[in-house]
Order: C-alpha cells, then sequence, then structure tokens
C-alpha cells in the first residue's frame, strides 16, 4: 500500500518540483512587485520540495524540517501572498493569468486556503503517519483506518474514516500529515492550474 501511495503522490510532487525550477528560470527580466511575487512563490516552491521529498520517502521524514518548511509556507499564504497581485501586473515575464483579477474572490480563496492547511500541516507533522484524507492513498507507513478509493467520492468533501471534517484545518491538525499535506498539495495544484500559465 505504502509503494501505492508514492504512486499518487509523484504527479504532485512532479508539479510542484518543475513549477519550483520553472519560476527561477523565468525570472530574467522581472522587476519589481512581479519579481518579489515570482521570488516568494520560488521560496515556497522549495519548501513545498523539501516537504514532498519526505512524503514520497526519497528522503527520510523528519517532523522538525516539515513543521519548518509548512510554517514557512504558511506564512506567506494569504494576505501576504495575495498583496504581490496588484491588478493588471502580468508585465514582463509574469506567469499570471488575467484569471487571477477576472476571479479574484477564488484566488483569494486558495491563498488564504494555503496559509490555513500549512499551518495544519505544521501542527500535524508530529501525528503518527496515516493515509491520506480519503484520497485512495490507503495505509500509511505507521498504520491508518485506510481510504475509500478514488474516484467512489470526492475527498475534498465530507467527512474521514474517523469522522473529522475533511475541509477544515482544525480538524486536520489533529489527523495524520499525510492528511494535511494532499490538502496543501491540492490547494497548490489548484492554483496553478487556474491562475498560472502553463509551461
Amino acid at each position: 500500500m505504502h509503494n501505492f501511495k508514492l504512486k499518487v503522490l509523484a504527479p504532485v510532487g512532479a508539479l510542484i518540483i518543475v513549477a519550483s525550477t520553472s519560476l527561477v528560470l523565468a525570472h530574467g527580466g522581472a522587476t519589481g512587485i512581479v519579481k518579489e511575487r515570482m521570488d516568494l512563490m520560488a521560496s515556497v516552491g522549495k519548501s513545498m520540495k523539501t516537504i514532498t521529498e519526505m512524503f514520497q520517502g526519497d528522503k527520510p521524514f523528519d517532523p522538525e524540517a516539515v513543521r519548518k518548511a509548512a510554517t514557512f509556507i504558511g506564512n506567506h499564504g494569504g494576505e501576504q501572498m495575495t498583496r504581490l497581485f496588484p491588478e493588471g501586473s502580468i508585465e514582463g515575464p509574469s506567469e499570471s493569468l488575467p484569471a487571477i483579477w477576472q476571479d479574484w474572490e477564488g484566488f483569494s480563496k486558495l491563498a488564504d486556503d494555503l496559509t490555513q492547511y500549512a499551518g495544519a500541516l505544521a501542527e500535524a507533522a508530529d501525528n503518527p503517519r496515516g493515509p491520506g484524507m480519503g484520497s485512495g492513498m490507503g495505509q500509511g507507513r505507521q498504520g491508518g483506518t485506510g481510504a475509500s478509493p478514488m474516484g467512489r467520492r470526492n475527498p475534498m468533501m465530507g467527512k474521514s474514516a474517523d469522522g473529522m471534517p475533511m475541509n477544515d484545518p482544525a480538524a486536520l491538525a489533529q489527523m495524520s500529515p499525510d492528511a494535511a499535506f494532499v490538502r496543501v498539495t491540492r490547494t497548490c495544484s489548484a492554483c496553478h492550474t487556474q491562475f498560472r500559465k502553463k509551461q
């Protein structure tokens, strides 16, 4: 089951690593607020890469390193992120899409979600490892109750096997770190899909 979990996480991890690498390459010529947010996204990408490698099993799981990286990510979501996107700031090498300002509410919600779920991951870092939030990841390294197979229900909705809401950061903080990690990666992925130019 652990191998299955790694296969599920691999595409998400690859997306995050490619995104952070491409941001570094795209910085040439960026100035002002565009450069500031590119630098921030590159730093967030590095922290996500650190966490992803541990959850994929490429590096030993270190709760303190997870907590440190997740805290950094959480501190740079929400208003700290949205302030770097004044309306129409897509000049030069920016990878932002006009969709950000066309759906500012949706963009802001994802930025807030990033702060909430990264904070939940930081709090959950010391919890026993287990399944990833009903995502079909199955049994974790140190046990867990398992989760329903992917596709049977929307993993963003409903409750986990122990009855906690899957979209509640406070509840996630009491679950396995794997559950909070999945929520963070899905938030990043949703934001990149909707609001960032395709690489």
